[in-house]
Protein backbone atom coordinates (compact mmCIF):
# COMPACT_ATOMS: atom_id res chain seq x y z
CA UNK A 1 0.00 0.00 0.00
CA UNK A 2 1.41 3.45 -0.76
CA UNK A 3 2.46 5.85 1.64
CA UNK A 4 0.63 9.45 1.45
CA UNK A 5 3.41 12.47 1.49
CA UNK A 6 3.39 14.83 4.12
CA UNK A 7 2.05 17.62 1.67
CA UNK A 8 -0.33 14.97 0.11
CA UNK A 9 -1.84 15.00 3.61
CA UNK A 10 -1.84 18.60 4.61
CA UNK A 11 -4.11 19.22 1.66
CA UNK A 12 -6.53 16.48 1.82
CA UNK A 13 -7.18 18.11 5.54
CA UNK A 14 -7.55 21.11 3.82
CA UNK A 15 -10.69 20.41 1.64
CA UNK A 16 -12.49 19.57 5.15
CA UNK A 17 -14.04 22.53 5.27
CA UNK A 18 -15.38 22.47 1.85
CA UNK A 19 -16.26 18.87 2.10
CA UNK A 20 -18.70 20.09 4.78
CA UNK A 21 -20.27 22.82 2.65
CA UNK A 22 -20.45 20.83 -1.30
CA UNK A 23 -19.96 17.02 0.13
CA UNK A 24 -23.72 16.00 -0.54
CA UNK A 25 -23.48 18.25 -3.54
CA UNK A 26 -20.48 16.08 -4.75
CA UNK A 27 -21.81 12.85 -3.88
CA UNK A 28 -25.08 12.75 -5.50
CA UNK A 29 -23.21 14.17 -9.35
CA UNK A 30 -20.98 12.03 -8.65
CA UNK A 31 -23.93 8.81 -8.12
CA UNK A 32 -25.45 10.10 -11.65
CA UNK A 33 -21.93 10.36 -13.48
CA UNK A 34 -21.10 6.29 -12.53
CA UNK A 35 -24.31 5.13 -13.54
CA UNK A 36 -24.29 7.08 -16.38
CA UNK A 37 -21.43 5.59 -17.53
CA UNK A 38 -21.98 2.06 -15.74
CA UNK A 39 -25.74 1.53 -15.73
CA UNK A 40 -24.60 -2.31 -14.41
CA UNK A 41 -24.19 -1.08 -11.05
CA UNK A 42 -27.38 0.08 -10.48
CA UNK A 43 -27.74 -3.48 -9.42
CA UNK A 44 -25.34 -3.29 -6.70
CA UNK A 45 -27.28 -0.23 -5.53
CA UNK A 46 -29.98 0.65 -3.29
CA UNK A 47 -31.91 2.81 -5.78
CA UNK A 48 -34.34 3.58 -3.21
CA UNK A 49 -31.60 5.15 -1.01
CA UNK A 50 -30.38 6.79 -4.46
CA UNK A 51 -34.35 8.51 -4.55
CA UNK A 52 -34.20 9.43 -1.09
CA UNK A 53 -30.56 11.24 -0.63
CA UNK A 54 -30.31 8.60 1.85
CA UNK A 55 -27.08 7.06 0.19
CA UNK A 56 -24.94 10.45 -1.05
CA UNK A 57 -25.45 12.25 2.32
CA UNK A 58 -24.16 8.20 3.65
CA UNK A 59 -21.17 9.07 1.18
CA UNK A 60 -20.67 12.02 1.73
CA UNK A 61 -20.12 11.44 5.55
CA UNK A 62 -17.67 9.11 4.85
CA UNK A 63 -15.36 10.63 2.76
CA UNK A 64 -16.02 13.79 5.52
CA UNK A 65 -14.27 11.23 8.07
CA UNK A 66 -12.07 9.86 6.04
CA UNK A 67 -10.14 13.61 5.02
CA UNK A 68 -10.64 14.83 8.55
CA UNK A 69 -8.95 11.66 9.97
CA UNK A 70 -6.40 11.04 6.99
CA UNK A 71 -3.64 11.03 9.20
CA UNK A 72 -4.95 8.71 11.64
CA UNK A 73 -6.82 6.06 9.92
CA UNK A 74 -6.97 3.76 13.58
CA UNK A 75 -9.91 5.59 14.54
CA UNK A 76 -12.09 4.52 11.43
CA UNK A 77 -11.45 0.97 12.21
CA UNK A 78 -15.07 0.17 12.87
CA UNK A 79 -16.26 2.23 9.92
CA UNK A 80 -14.32 -0.08 7.49
CA UNK A 81 -15.52 -3.10 9.30
CA UNK A 82 -18.43 -1.95 8.67
CA UNK A 83 -18.56 -1.26 5.20
CA UNK A 84 -16.30 -3.99 4.33
CA UNK A 85 -18.79 -6.04 5.25
CA UNK A 86 -21.78 -4.76 3.46
CA UNK A 87 -19.26 -4.94 0.41
CA UNK A 88 -18.82 -8.06 0.94
CA UNK A 89 -22.14 -8.87 0.89
CA UNK A 90 -23.09 -7.47 -2.13
CA UNK A 91 -20.07 -8.90 -4.11
CA UNK A 92 -18.05 -5.87 -4.70
CA UNK A 93 -15.04 -6.40 -6.23
CA UNK A 94 -11.40 -5.14 -6.81
CA UNK A 95 -12.64 -4.02 -10.18
CA UNK A 96 -15.19 -1.90 -8.75
CA UNK A 97 -12.51 0.39 -7.34
CA UNK A 98 -11.38 2.12 -10.36
CA UNK A 99 -14.74 3.23 -11.85
CA UNK A 100 -15.72 4.57 -8.01
CA UNK A 101 -12.75 6.62 -7.53
CA UNK A 102 -12.42 7.74 -11.45
CA UNK A 103 -16.38 9.24 -11.45
CA UNK A 104 -15.75 10.85 -7.80
CA UNK A 105 -12.10 12.25 -8.77
CA UNK A 106 -14.67 13.60 -11.75
CA UNK A 107 -17.34 14.48 -9.62
CA UNK A 108 -14.97 17.08 -7.40
CA UNK A 109 -13.91 18.67 -10.59
CA UNK A 110 -17.42 18.86 -12.06
CA UNK A 111 -19.01 20.46 -8.77
CA UNK A 112 -15.70 22.73 -7.69
CA UNK A 113 -14.01 23.45 -11.11
CA UNK A 114 -11.38 25.75 -10.20
CA UNK A 115 -11.61 25.91 -6.81
CA UNK A 116 -9.23 22.23 -6.53
CA UNK A 117 -6.25 22.75 -7.58
CA UNK A 118 -4.01 19.91 -9.68
CA UNK A 119 -1.60 19.26 -6.72
CA UNK A 120 -5.01 19.16 -4.11
CA UNK A 121 -6.92 16.67 -6.64
CA UNK A 122 -3.68 14.54 -7.07
CA UNK A 123 -3.49 14.58 -3.28
CA UNK A 124 -7.37 12.78 -3.49
CA UNK A 125 -6.19 10.69 -6.04
CA UNK A 126 -3.41 9.08 -3.83
CA UNK A 127 -5.52 8.87 -0.99
CA UNK A 128 -8.82 7.24 -2.56
CA UNK A 129 -5.82 4.68 -4.02
CA UNK A 130 -4.69 4.13 -0.07
CA UNK A 131 -8.25 3.83 1.03
CA UNK A 132 -9.19 1.08 -1.83
CA UNK A 133 -6.21 -0.92 -0.86
CA UNK A 134 -7.12 -0.77 2.76
CA UNK A 135 -10.89 -1.57 1.64
CA UNK A 136 -10.18 -4.07 -1.16
CA UNK A 137 -7.13 -6.39 1.47
CA UNK A 138 -9.88 -6.59 4.37
CA UNK A 139 -12.65 -7.71 1.67
CA UNK A 140 -10.24 -10.21 0.40
CA UNK A 141 -9.82 -11.51 3.74
CA UNK A 142 -13.74 -11.79 4.09
CA UNK A 143 -13.83 -13.54 1.29
CA UNK A 144 -11.93 -16.03 1.84
CA UNK A 145 -13.26 -17.00 5.05
CA UNK A 146 -16.57 -16.87 3.56
CA UNK A 147 -19.09 -19.93 2.88
CA UNK A 148 -19.44 -19.12 -0.71
CA UNK A 149 -18.89 -15.93 -3.00
CA UNK A 150 -21.40 -14.02 -4.99
CA UNK A 151 -25.27 -14.83 -4.71
CA UNK A 152 -26.01 -17.97 -4.48
CA UNK A 153 -29.89 -19.95 -5.09
CA UNK A 154 -31.43 -20.95 -2.05
CA UNK A 155 -35.12 -22.61 -2.16
CA UNK A 156 -37.83 -21.30 -0.11
CA UNK A 157 -38.27 -23.76 2.66
CA UNK A 158 -41.45 -22.65 4.26
CA UNK A 159 -42.88 -18.91 5.49
CA UNK A 160 -44.34 -18.11 8.53
CA UNK A 161 -46.19 -15.03 9.52
CA UNK A 162 -44.60 -13.79 13.02
CA UNK A 163 -47.10 -10.62 13.22
CA UNK A 164 -48.85 -8.06 11.32
CA UNK A 165 -45.78 -6.52 9.83
CA UNK A 166 -43.60 -9.52 9.86
CA UNK A 167 -42.39 -12.73 7.63
CA UNK A 168 -39.76 -15.65 8.21
CA UNK A 169 -38.55 -17.08 5.50
CA UNK A 170 -36.77 -20.66 5.73
CA UNK A 171 -33.90 -20.46 3.15
CA UNK A 172 -32.24 -23.84 1.75
CA UNK A 173 -29.36 -24.79 -0.23
CA UNK A 174 -31.28 -25.31 -3.80
CA UNK A 175 -28.45 -28.25 -4.40
CA UNK A 176 -29.64 -29.69 -1.26
CA UNK A 177 -26.29 -28.84 0.62
CA UNK A 178 -26.30 -28.54 3.99
CA UNK A 179 -27.24 -24.74 5.75
CA UNK A 180 -23.47 -23.17 6.39
CA UNK A 181 -22.67 -21.78 9.97
CA UNK A 182 -22.53 -18.71 10.94
CA UNK A 183 -22.32 -16.04 13.85
CA UNK A 184 -24.96 -14.81 15.55
CA UNK A 185 -26.03 -10.92 14.68
CA UNK A 186 -24.77 -11.60 11.09
CA UNK A 187 -26.91 -10.98 7.81
CA UNK A 188 -27.58 -11.98 4.23
CA UNK A 189 -28.11 -10.09 1.20
CA UNK A 190 -31.07 -11.07 -0.89
CA UNK A 191 -31.63 -10.25 -4.19
CA UNK A 192 -34.59 -9.94 -6.47
CA UNK A 193 -35.83 -7.99 -9.56
CA UNK A 194 -37.38 -5.22 -9.33
CA UNK A 195 -39.75 -4.08 -12.44
CA UNK A 196 -40.80 -0.83 -11.43
CA UNK A 197 -36.93 -0.11 -11.34
CA UNK A 198 -36.37 -2.77 -14.35
CA UNK A 199 -33.02 -3.96 -12.09
CA UNK A 200 -31.86 -6.45 -9.50
CA UNK A 201 -31.77 -4.77 -5.81
CA UNK A 202 -30.34 -6.65 -2.99
CA UNK A 203 -31.20 -6.00 0.67
CA UNK A 204 -29.69 -6.90 3.46
CA UNK A 205 -31.74 -9.17 6.35
CA UNK A 206 -30.30 -10.15 9.58
CA UNK A 207 -30.62 -14.28 10.51
CA UNK A 208 -33.07 -14.57 12.97
CA UNK A 209 -32.12 -18.28 14.33
CA UNK A 210 -29.42 -20.27 15.69
CA UNK A 211 -26.81 -22.09 13.09
CA UNK A 212 -28.80 -25.44 12.30
CA UNK A 213 -27.18 -27.23 9.54
CA UNK A 214 -31.28 -27.04 7.79
CA UNK A 215 -31.92 -23.77 6.92
CA UNK A 216 -30.80 -20.15 7.34
CA UNK A 217 -33.96 -17.65 8.51
CA UNK A 218 -34.74 -14.36 7.98
CA UNK A 219 -37.06 -12.28 9.17
CA UNK A 220 -38.36 -9.34 6.92
CA UNK A 221 -40.38 -7.11 8.07
CA UNK A 222 -42.82 -5.24 5.22
CA UNK A 223 -42.22 -1.84 4.57
CA UNK A 224 -45.35 -0.24 3.56
CA UNK A 225 -43.94 3.33 3.48
CA UNK A 226 -44.97 6.69 4.46
CA UNK A 227 -45.70 10.07 3.32
CA UNK A 228 -41.66 11.12 3.83
CA UNK A 229 -40.23 7.59 3.34
CA UNK A 230 -40.69 5.24 0.10
CA UNK A 231 -42.28 1.60 0.39
CA UNK A 232 -39.77 -1.06 0.62
CA UNK A 233 -39.47 -2.71 -3.13
CA UNK A 234 -37.47 -5.92 -1.93
CA UNK A 235 -39.43 -6.47 1.28
CA UNK A 236 -42.63 -6.16 -0.34
CA UNK A 237 -41.78 -8.40 -3.16
CA UNK A 238 -41.05 -10.91 -0.59
CA UNK A 239 -44.60 -10.78 1.32
CA UNK A 240 -46.75 -10.55 -1.89
CA UNK A 241 -44.57 -13.08 -4.39
CA UNK A 242 -42.19 -15.32 -2.47
CA UNK A 243 -43.72 -18.51 -0.86
CA UNK A 244 -42.34 -22.09 -0.39
CA UNK A 245 -40.58 -23.69 -2.76
CA UNK A 246 -39.36 -19.97 -4.36
CA UNK A 247 -35.89 -19.65 -5.56
CA UNK A 248 -34.37 -16.89 -4.13
CA UNK A 249 -30.16 -15.48 -4.54
CA UNK A 250 -28.22 -15.09 -1.37
CA UNK A 251 -25.15 -13.74 -0.39
CA UNK A 252 -22.89 -15.57 2.61
CA UNK A 253 -23.59 -14.70 6.06
CA UNK A 254 -21.35 -11.33 6.96
CA UNK A 255 -21.62 -8.62 9.81
CA UNK A 256 -19.18 -7.38 12.28
CA UNK A 257 -22.37 -7.15 14.93
CA UNK A 258 -21.79 -10.69 16.59
CA UNK A 259 -22.33 -11.91 19.76
CA UNK A 260 -18.81 -12.51 21.53
CA UNK A 261 -19.65 -15.89 22.38
CA UNK A 262 -16.43 -16.98 24.94
CA UNK A 263 -17.38 -14.18 27.25
CA UNK A 264 -18.52 -15.01 30.59
CA UNK A 265 -20.46 -11.85 31.14
CA UNK A 266 -24.21 -11.50 31.23
CA UNK A 267 -26.26 -10.18 28.06
CA UNK A 268 -28.88 -7.49 27.57
CA UNK A 269 -30.04 -8.00 24.40
CA UNK A 270 -31.63 -4.91 23.13
CA UNK A 271 -34.13 -4.17 20.19
CA UNK A 272 -36.84 -2.22 18.93
CA UNK A 273 -38.91 -3.25 16.25
CA UNK A 274 -37.79 -5.02 13.39
CA UNK A 275 -34.30 -5.08 15.18
CA UNK A 276 -35.53 -8.22 17.37
CA UNK A 277 -34.27 -10.64 14.79
CA UNK A 278 -30.52 -10.48 15.26
CA UNK A 279 -31.61 -10.60 19.24
CA UNK A 280 -33.82 -13.90 18.45
CA UNK A 281 -30.28 -15.38 16.74
CA UNK A 282 -27.92 -14.30 19.76
CA UNK A 283 -30.44 -15.77 22.25
CA UNK A 284 -31.03 -19.08 20.35
CA UNK A 285 -27.47 -19.44 19.91
CA UNK A 286 -27.12 -19.47 23.30
CA UNK A 287 -29.61 -21.81 24.69
CA UNK A 288 -28.45 -24.30 21.91
CA UNK A 289 -24.93 -24.06 23.85
CA UNK A 290 -26.63 -24.56 27.08
CA UNK A 291 -24.77 -21.15 28.53
CA UNK A 292 -25.41 -20.53 31.44
CA UNK A 293 -25.08 -16.62 31.13
CA UNK A 294 -27.69 -14.61 32.40
CA UNK A 295 -29.45 -12.71 29.70
CA UNK A 296 -32.41 -10.27 29.57
CA UNK A 297 -34.21 -9.77 26.48
CA UNK A 298 -35.38 -6.03 26.21
CA UNK A 299 -37.96 -5.33 23.51
CA UNK A 300 -39.93 -2.12 22.19
CA UNK A 301 -42.56 -1.93 19.83
CA UNK A 302 -45.91 -0.23 19.03
CA UNK A 303 -48.55 -3.08 20.45
CA UNK A 304 -49.21 -6.93 20.18
CA UNK A 305 -50.02 -7.16 16.39
CA UNK A 306 -46.42 -6.22 15.55
CA UNK A 307 -44.66 -7.77 18.40
CA UNK A 308 -43.05 -10.96 16.33
CA UNK A 309 -42.12 -13.98 18.32
CA UNK A 310 -43.67 -12.99 21.44
CA UNK A 311 -44.82 -16.41 21.95
CA UNK A 312 -41.61 -17.94 21.92
CA UNK A 313 -40.14 -15.20 24.56
CA UNK A 314 -42.84 -16.11 26.66
CA UNK A 315 -41.91 -19.87 26.34
CA UNK A 316 -38.18 -19.32 26.26
CA UNK A 317 -38.22 -17.00 29.53
CA UNK A 318 -40.78 -20.01 31.19
CA UNK A 319 -38.15 -22.51 30.31
CA UNK A 320 -35.18 -21.13 31.35
CA UNK A 321 -34.34 -19.59 34.52
CA UNK A 322 -31.06 -17.61 33.23
CA UNK A 323 -33.49 -15.42 30.85
CA UNK A 324 -35.27 -12.66 31.66
CA UNK A 325 -37.63 -10.02 29.47
CA UNK A 326 -38.40 -6.54 29.99
CA UNK A 327 -41.06 -5.79 26.67
CA UNK A 328 -42.09 -2.28 26.29
CA UNK A 329 -45.15 -1.38 24.06
CA UNK A 330 -45.84 2.31 23.06
CA UNK A 331 -49.68 2.33 21.97
CA UNK A 332 -51.15 -0.49 23.70
CA UNK A 333 -54.16 -2.25 21.83
CA UNK A 334 -57.35 -3.32 23.76
CA UNK A 335 -55.82 -6.93 23.63
CA UNK A 336 -52.42 -6.57 24.78
CA UNK A 337 -52.50 -7.91 28.35
CA UNK A 338 -49.75 -6.65 30.91
CA UNK A 339 -47.59 -9.53 32.36
CA UNK A 340 -48.30 -11.84 29.73
CA UNK A 341 -47.61 -10.00 26.28
CA UNK A 342 -45.75 -6.67 27.72
CA UNK A 343 -44.40 -5.69 30.72
CA UNK A 344 -44.50 -1.70 30.46
CA UNK A 345 -46.39 0.82 28.77
CA UNK A 346 -44.70 3.74 26.87
CA UNK A 347 -40.85 3.79 24.94
CA UNK A 348 -38.05 2.20 26.27
CA UNK A 349 -36.78 4.17 28.94
CA UNK A 350 -33.29 1.84 29.55
CA UNK A 351 -32.32 4.20 32.65
CA UNK A 352 -35.52 3.58 34.65
CA UNK A 353 -34.92 -0.40 34.04
CA UNK A 354 -31.70 -0.23 34.93
CA UNK A 355 -32.51 1.78 38.30
CA UNK A 356 -34.86 -1.18 39.02
CA UNK A 357 -31.97 -3.78 39.32
CA UNK A 358 -29.67 -3.74 36.16
CA UNK A 359 -26.98 -5.63 34.89
CA UNK A 360 -24.07 -3.12 34.96
CA UNK A 361 -21.01 -5.75 34.27
CA UNK A 362 -22.82 -7.09 31.13
CA UNK A 363 -22.77 -6.97 27.36
CA UNK A 364 -25.03 -5.01 25.46
CA UNK A 365 -26.23 -5.50 21.99
CA UNK A 366 -28.40 -2.95 20.73
CA UNK A 367 -30.24 -2.99 17.33
CA UNK A 368 -33.40 -1.32 15.86
CA UNK A 369 -34.14 2.19 13.86
CA UNK A 370 -30.95 4.37 14.35
CA UNK A 371 -32.72 7.07 16.32
CA UNK A 372 -33.64 4.43 19.10
CA UNK A 373 -30.28 2.76 18.83
CA UNK A 374 -28.61 6.38 19.37
CA UNK A 375 -31.02 6.85 22.80
CA UNK A 376 -30.56 4.08 24.32
CA UNK A 377 -26.92 4.04 23.73
CA UNK A 378 -26.85 7.77 25.00
CA UNK A 379 -28.79 5.92 28.64
CA UNK A 380 -26.11 3.41 29.24
CA UNK A 381 -23.13 6.09 28.79
CA UNK A 382 -24.81 8.77 30.70
CA UNK A 383 -24.98 5.65 33.68
CA UNK A 384 -20.94 5.44 33.14
CA UNK A 385 -20.98 2.19 31.20
CA UNK A 386 -17.98 0.94 29.76
CA UNK A 387 -18.59 1.87 26.20
CA UNK A 388 -16.60 -1.48 24.75
CA UNK A 389 -19.66 -3.02 26.00
CA UNK A 390 -21.91 -1.36 23.81
CA UNK A 391 -22.46 -3.27 20.66
CA UNK A 392 -24.74 -1.90 17.69
CA UNK A 393 -26.05 -2.71 14.32
CA UNK A 394 -26.53 -0.52 11.55
CA UNK A 395 -27.14 -1.82 8.06
CA UNK A 396 -27.87 1.51 6.00
CA UNK A 397 -27.58 5.41 6.61
CA UNK A 398 -27.32 5.96 9.40
CA UNK A 399 -24.34 5.91 12.35
CA UNK A 400 -24.51 5.31 15.69
CA UNK A 401 -21.89 7.57 18.14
Amino acid sequence: MSTLTTDQIARVKATVPVLAAHGTTITRHFYKRMFAHHPELKNVFNQTHQISGSQPETLARAVYAYAANIDNLGVLGSAVSRITHKHASLNIRPEHYPIVGRHLLGAIVDVLGDAVDKPTLDAWEAAYGQLADIMIGAEARLYSGAAWTGFRPFVVARKEIESDEIASFYLAPADGSPACSFEPGQYLSVKRFVDELGVDQPRQYSLSDAPNGHWLRISVKREAGREDTPAGHVSNLLHDGVEAGTIVHVSAPMGDFTLERARTTPVVLVSGGVGVTPMISMLSTLLAERSPRRVTFVHACRNGRVHAFRQWLNDTVAAHPNVARAVFYEAIDATDRQGVDYDFEGRLDLTKLLAQGGVPDADYYICGPVPFMQAQRDALVALSLDAGRIHTEVFGSGTVE
